[in-house]
């Protein structure tokens, strides 16, 4: 594939930002962090046809925090049938991974990922999907 050159004008904040993306994701230059951020931005267009798609939403949070937990089971409960299978790991003494694996329209996965992500005591969260063939 040919690769075109542009040129990109920046405020220093955002070049700022840029360069610490690229440097937390161990990009090798801007120019494949932006192609990268693109592709990203691309593919996640395309989630709102509605197309049916599997995928995973990772969340962490502290397993000290027994109501988080629950609330996750709840949110699990009202979306049985986009819910595939769960699976947490201990990753430290106060600390859980947990993977949600999912499949249905895109719409229904992101308003799922979307409820999961924003319960309180959740540290991080993200949904990764992929069209279904």
């Amino acid at each position: 594939m040919s690769v075109t050159r542009f040129g990109v004008s920046l405020e220093e904040e955002l070049l700022h930002a840029l360069d610490k993306y690229v440097n937390e994701n161990f990009f090798s230059n801007r120019s494949q962090a932006i192609r990268h951020l693109i592709e990203k931005n691309l593919v996640e267009e395309k989630w709102k046809c509605d197309n049916i798609v599997a995928g995973a939403v990772t969340l962490v949070y502290s397993n000290r925090k027994k109501e988080v937990r629950m609330k996750i089971a709840d949110t699990l409960l009202n979306y049985g049938k986009v819910t595939l299978s769960t699976q947490i790991f201990q990753l430290n003494d106060i600390n859980c991974l947990e993977i949600v694996a999912v499949k249905g329209p895109s719409h229904k996965l992101t308003e799922l990922s979307d409820k999961l992500i924003s319960i309180k005591g959740i540290q991080h969260g993200k949904l990764a999907m992929s069209k279904v063939s």
